[in-house]
């Protein structure tokens, strides 16, 4: 791992990138976007949106249609996989059954002509590394769900890629596990500094692992930004939805002046922040846990019917009747829940209430 030839993390840019499959299937349309060297950046979105395609597209497993794709400074577009300088780690792990673990990581070494003595090494310091050294002589069936996918990562990353590339890493594991090895995957990545691109559906899963958040939909790039970026401040009714689930409540901006717009939600009106674009009847984003329950009856708030209350464990969740139409709210106070039935009102401070451009 600290080979003196080692060219180190680099970034990846797609310039107005598309795939097709024949004359009717757009997987990936036109999209730009710039992975800076070092980071962990996460493509999200549902079932065919295109995430899966782009990280192909960057392993050369999948050749784009147009446009053009950077690793570094060379222009990798029409480049087979072979010559990417790319690792990925993918879905079933795809761990090689009848070798040891140590076979398993020192077979891309063999296959690139390193030396017994360089593959020696090379792979018993990434085992050390990720905690693996005492497993190195067990097969594949012997070792746990969360141990395979550490072999999958030392196999990967004992190439010393430029890039190592995630397809749905963790859809293998249960709930518990996941969390534990998607912190080893940040944690790995933040210690060695590696470009990681990570593709997932599963929302909770990318806020927690990425410096940045790609969310695609329909082919095209929905937004990019930060998790806390993306789950305070959506700019769409899908990235709203997709990301933590927010209500997503008809409004009428009733006056704009610089960047804050004026809204009417019901029989309130808020300051809210202003998204470029008509100033006509449109929609807000309020999180779950953003919206305030108070007593009926409370002023400048939404008379409201708590239609059902459900206990989960660390919050309750409501499912509440408004003027608005139903909306979910989540309480961290379960000591004093709220019985259904109850009437209640409904409150929202203004930076929370977030105007979306569609």
């Amino acid at each position: 791992m600290n080979s003196s030839n080692r060219k180190g993390p680099a970034r990846v840019v797609f310039d107005k990138v598309t795939k097709r499959y024949g004359t009717n299937v757009t997987a990936v349309d036109q999209i730009s976007l710039d992975f800076p060297a070092g980071t962990l950046v996460t493509l999200l979105g549902p079932s065919g949106c295109g995430k899966t395609t782009t990280l192909r597209m960057i392993a050369g497993l999948e050749m784009s249609t147009s446009g053009r794709i950077l690793i570094g400074d060379d222009d990798v577009t029409k480049l087979p996989a072979t010559s990417r300088d790319v690792s990925m780690v993918f879905q079933s792990y795809a761990l090689f059954p009848h070798m040891t673990v140590l076979q398993n990581v020192s077979y891309g070494l063999q296959v690139s002509g390193f030396s017994k003595d360089v593959i020696a090494s090379k792979a018993q310091d990434v085992l050390k590394q990720l905690g693996l050294g005492n497993l190195s002589a067990r097969y594949p069936n012997e070792l746990s769900g969360g141990q395979q996918q550490r072999v999958a990562v030392a196999r990967a990353i004992v190439l010393e890629p430029r890039v190592l590339l995630f397809d749905e890493p963790l859809s293998n594991l249960d709930a518990k596990l996941r969390r534990y090895v998607r912190q080893e995957i940040r944690d790995l990545q933040q210690a060695l500094g590696l470009t990681v691109v990570y593709v997932t559906h599963d929302q909770e899963e990318a806020l927690a692992v990425s410096d940045t958040v790609v969310v695609m939909n329909n082919a095209v790039v929905a937004q990019k930004g930060s998790p806390r970026e993306l789950h305070d401040r959506p700019r769409t009714r899908f990235v709203a939805d997709f990301i933590g689930g927010a209500n997503v409540l008809p409004c009428e901006v009733a006056g704009v002046q610089g960047e804050r717009a004026t809204v009417r939600l019901g029989g309130l009106s808020l300051q809210t922040n202003h998204c470029e674009g008509s100033a006509a009847q449109r929609h807000v984003a309020i999180r779950p846990n953003r919206v305030q329950i108070r007593p009926a009856g409370t002023p400048d708030a939404l008379a409201a019917t708590i239609q059902k209350a459900t206990y989960v464990g660390e919050q309750m969740e409501y499912m509440v009747q408004s003027p608005l139409g139903d909306l979910f709210v989540t309480s961290p106070d379960t000591e004093h829940p709220v019985a259904a039935g109850s009437s209640v009102a409904l409150s929202f401070l203004p930076e929370d209430v977030v105007l979306l451009s569609d």
